[in-house]
Protein backbone atom coordinates (compact mmCIF):
# COMPACT_ATOMS: atom_id res chain seq x y z
CA UNK A 1 0.00 0.00 0.00
CA UNK A 2 0.94 3.63 -0.47
CA UNK A 3 0.28 5.69 2.66
CA UNK A 4 0.26 9.48 3.01
CA UNK A 5 0.75 10.63 6.61
CA UNK A 6 -0.42 14.07 7.67
CA UNK A 7 2.24 16.09 9.46
CA UNK A 8 0.50 15.72 12.83
CA UNK A 9 0.83 11.93 12.68
CA UNK A 10 4.46 12.14 11.58
CA UNK A 11 5.23 14.46 14.49
CA UNK A 12 3.52 12.09 16.94
CA UNK A 13 5.49 9.20 15.43
CA UNK A 14 8.78 10.93 16.12
CA UNK A 15 8.12 12.41 19.56
CA UNK A 16 6.23 9.60 21.32
CA UNK A 17 6.09 5.83 21.37
CA UNK A 18 2.37 5.42 20.93
CA UNK A 19 -0.02 4.29 18.25
CA UNK A 20 1.27 6.69 15.57
CA UNK A 21 4.84 5.45 16.01
CA UNK A 22 3.68 1.84 15.80
CA UNK A 23 1.78 2.47 12.56
CA UNK A 24 4.62 4.49 11.07
CA UNK A 25 7.17 1.76 11.86
CA UNK A 26 4.88 -0.89 10.36
CA UNK A 27 4.39 1.17 7.21
CA UNK A 28 8.14 1.73 6.89
CA UNK A 29 8.74 -2.00 6.71
CA UNK A 30 5.61 -3.19 4.89
CA UNK A 31 4.36 -0.33 2.69
CA UNK A 32 5.43 2.83 0.89
CA UNK A 33 5.17 6.07 2.79
CA UNK A 34 4.57 9.11 0.60
CA UNK A 35 5.73 12.59 1.53
CA UNK A 36 5.78 16.01 -0.08
CA UNK A 37 8.07 19.00 0.25
CA UNK A 38 5.24 20.89 1.96
CA UNK A 39 4.89 18.18 4.65
CA UNK A 40 8.66 18.14 5.21
CA UNK A 41 8.70 21.91 5.66
CA UNK A 42 5.76 21.85 8.07
CA UNK A 43 7.40 18.96 9.94
CA UNK A 44 10.62 20.98 10.37
CA UNK A 45 8.78 24.13 11.38
CA UNK A 46 6.60 22.34 13.94
CA UNK A 47 9.51 20.49 15.56
CA UNK A 48 11.37 23.77 15.87
CA UNK A 49 8.66 26.25 16.82
CA UNK A 50 6.22 24.13 18.82
CA UNK A 51 8.50 21.50 20.35
CA UNK A 52 11.82 23.42 20.50
CA UNK A 53 13.90 20.61 18.99
CA UNK A 54 17.47 21.51 18.10
CA UNK A 55 18.47 22.07 14.49
CA UNK A 56 20.72 19.00 14.65
CA UNK A 57 17.86 16.68 15.66
CA UNK A 58 15.53 18.19 13.06
CA UNK A 59 18.13 17.67 10.33
CA UNK A 60 18.48 13.99 11.34
CA UNK A 61 14.71 13.47 11.39
CA UNK A 62 14.23 15.12 7.98
CA UNK A 63 17.15 13.16 6.52
CA UNK A 64 15.54 9.96 7.78
CA UNK A 65 12.22 10.88 6.15
CA UNK A 66 13.90 11.78 2.87
CA UNK A 67 15.75 8.47 2.80
CA UNK A 68 12.88 6.15 3.72
CA UNK A 69 9.86 7.75 2.08
CA UNK A 70 8.76 8.35 -1.49
CA UNK A 71 8.68 12.04 -2.37
CA UNK A 72 5.78 13.32 -4.43
CA UNK A 73 5.49 16.73 -6.05
CA UNK A 74 1.80 17.57 -5.97
CA UNK A 75 0.10 20.10 -8.16
CA UNK A 76 -2.22 22.54 -6.36
CA UNK A 77 -5.85 21.47 -6.27
CA UNK A 78 -8.06 23.19 -8.85
CA UNK A 79 -10.53 24.27 -6.16
CA UNK A 80 -10.17 24.65 -2.39
CA UNK A 81 -11.59 21.68 -0.52
CA UNK A 82 -10.82 22.33 3.14
CA UNK A 83 -11.53 25.24 5.43
CA UNK A 84 -7.79 25.39 6.21
CA UNK A 85 -5.87 25.79 2.93
CA UNK A 86 -2.91 23.92 4.47
CA UNK A 87 -5.04 20.77 4.55
CA UNK A 88 -5.43 20.96 0.78
CA UNK A 89 -1.68 20.29 0.59
CA UNK A 90 -2.24 16.93 2.26
CA UNK A 91 -5.01 16.04 -0.17
CA UNK A 92 -2.92 17.13 -3.16
CA UNK A 93 0.06 15.07 -2.00
CA UNK A 94 -2.03 11.95 -1.48
CA UNK A 95 -3.70 12.41 -4.85
CA UNK A 96 -0.39 12.95 -6.69
CA UNK A 97 1.14 9.91 -5.00
CA UNK A 98 -1.84 7.70 -5.79
CA UNK A 99 -2.16 6.95 -2.07
CA UNK A 100 -4.29 4.10 -0.80
CA UNK A 101 -5.13 6.14 2.29
CA UNK A 102 -4.35 9.28 4.27
CA UNK A 103 -3.67 8.93 7.99
CA UNK A 104 -4.40 12.07 10.00
CA UNK A 105 -5.65 13.38 13.30
CA UNK A 106 -6.97 16.58 11.69
CA UNK A 107 -10.73 16.87 12.19
CA UNK A 108 -11.14 19.07 9.11
CA UNK A 109 -9.69 16.28 6.97
CA UNK A 110 -11.37 13.43 8.82
CA UNK A 111 -14.82 14.93 8.26
CA UNK A 112 -14.33 14.41 4.52
CA UNK A 113 -13.96 10.62 5.04
CA UNK A 114 -12.67 10.26 1.45
CA UNK A 115 -11.10 12.45 -1.18
CA UNK A 116 -11.33 11.31 -4.81
CA UNK A 117 -11.63 7.72 -3.59
CA UNK A 118 -8.78 7.94 -1.06
CA UNK A 119 -9.96 7.01 2.46
CA UNK A 120 -9.03 9.49 5.18
CA UNK A 121 -8.38 7.60 8.41
CA UNK A 122 -7.64 8.27 12.05
CA UNK A 123 -4.50 6.43 13.14
CA UNK A 124 -6.65 3.98 15.13
CA UNK A 125 -8.60 3.05 12.00
CA UNK A 126 -5.52 2.00 10.02
CA UNK A 127 -5.32 -1.62 11.22
CA UNK A 128 -8.93 -2.38 10.31
CA UNK A 129 -8.47 -0.70 6.91
CA UNK A 130 -5.28 -2.68 6.30
CA UNK A 131 -7.02 -5.94 7.18
CA UNK A 132 -9.92 -5.15 4.85
CA UNK A 133 -7.61 -4.27 1.97
CA UNK A 134 -5.33 -7.29 2.35
CA UNK A 135 -8.00 -9.95 2.91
Amino acid sequence: MRIFFDTNVLIASFISHGQCAEIFEHCLSEHEILISHWVLEEFKRTLSEKFNFSGKIIIKAVSFLREYTVKVSPKPLKHPICRDPDDDNILAGALQGNADCIITGDKDLLILEKFKGIPILKPGEFWKFKDEITS
